[in-house]
């Protein structure tokens, strides 16, 4: 029979493994910087007097690898970039691709739908987001 040292109660015990490998994940910077450098990119949102301006920080990437879609009012961003070496002289044993593909979606309420303009320079995207005119809705109502 050997000698166990303590090591705290019963379930710290039975979990420790699955405790050890929960805080390994949430303390390991490369798995932080992973997951924020692969699925998402920094987006700003302002307010200006008739309208909203989106800038969204996409680097590397060109025109053609981002598309905006509007639906509902739900805007949405998203970039895909593939990126591939064309070798035809050496005969591979192992090869390697690298595919980059990111989304944002943010609502809006009120928006004009058909102004919406979108410029892409210095890897930041900058798009314009025109907000429908305030209709009066107060009314005075005769008394009979």
């Amino acid at each position: 029979m050997s000698i166990k040292p303590y090591t705290g109660s019963l379930l710290d015990q039975r979990f420790g493994d699955f405790y050890d490998m929960i805080d390994s994940f949430f303390n390991d910077e490369y798995s932080k910087e992973r997951a924020l450098r692969s699925s998402s990119f920094k987006v700003d949102i302002s307010e200006e007097e008739g309208s909203y301006k989106i800038e969204a920080e996409l680097p590397g990437f060109k025109k053609d690898e981002i598309n905006i879609g509007l639906n509902d009012g739900r805007l949405t961003i998203s970039a895909k970039k593939s990126e591939e070496t064309k070798d035809e002289k050496k005969n591979y044993i192992h090869k390697e691709r690298k595919t980059q593909e990111m989304s944002r979606s943010m609502f809006f309420k009120d928006i004009d739908e058909n102004g919406l303009k979108a410029r892409l320079e210095g890897g930041v995207l900058e798009i314009t987001v025109p907000k429908k005119p305030q209709v009066q809705t107060s009314k005075k109502i005769e008394i009979e």
